[in-house]
């Protein structure tokens, strides 16, 4: 165990990756798993996700005009 709460260095180490990787401090990644049930592992997947999903519209991958059409219309018909 280290001294950051007396976690172990495995769960400190995945803290500090998922605090590089968002907008997140350890104190919130932290207080999220404990106030909302989130583990590391959701929220690594979060992470990776919100991450995949960035690279793909820097890469100009959006969903065209009709498709868009097309979950709009489904949904405004209800």
């Amino acid at each position: 165990m280290d001294n950051k709460g007396d976690i172990s260095e495995d769960l400190s180490r995945r803290i500090d990756k998922l605090a590089s990787r968002s907008t997140l401090t350890r104190g919130q990644i932290i207080e999220d798993a404990l106030s909302h049930g989130r583990s590391l592992a959701w929220q690594e997947k979060w992470i990776a996700g919100v991450q995949a999903g960035i690279e793909s519209a820097d890469r100009g991958e959006f969903a065209t005009d009709e498709e868009i059409a097309a979950v709009l219309n489904k949904y405004s018909q209800a």
